[in-house]
């Protein structure tokens, strides 16, 4: 398994699977282009993540994905520890927001996030279509954080 930080020439051809972790693509490309996009390899492509710094010692998960095939078998949680060991420095924060889903919040709890914020009505507000993530119409942005003291 491999991990590599992908040249910002080159992030357009990750756009398909980005639109796996956030499928519309004018909220991709405004945080594509100021944040690290990485993609994991094993050996072929498995899944991406993007990355901002949103002030100092403040990072956020903008959008992580797995290719459907090879969902459930660990790729996500690898991602988030090359993320840790990344970003996790003393006084460190990583930011996730994503809709209020049992399975995907209970997701990053699992991966050490807490709970952190709600941003009221994100998807309805700036999202051109209903957004829905099993079967559940998204709504409020949940935010989790991740901290290193």
């Amino acid at each position: 398994m491999e991990i590599r930080k992908i040249p910002e020439a080159e992030k357009e051809h990750y756009m398909d699977l980005l639109l796996l972790g956030d499928e519309q693509e004018s909220m991709v490309r405004r945080y594509l282009s100021r944040g690290e996009l990485f993609a994991l390899y094993d050996p072929d492509l498995k899944g991406v993540c993007v990355v901002t710094r949103e002030a100092d010692c403040i990072y956020e998960l903008k959008n992580i994905a797995v290719k459907p095939g090879d969902q459930g078998n660990g790729y996500g949680r690898a991602l988030l520890k090359f993320l840790f060991d990344r970003y996790g420095r003393p006084g460190n924060t990583l930011l996730v927001g994503t809709g209020d889903v049992p399975s995907t919040v209970g997701f990053y709890e699992h991966c050490g996030f807490t709970r952190s914020h709600i941003v009221p009505h994100f998807f309805t507000d700036h999202y051109d279509h209903p957004i829905y993530e099993d079967g559940v119409q998204l709504r409020d942005m949940i935010y989790l954080k991740k901290s290193w003291l």
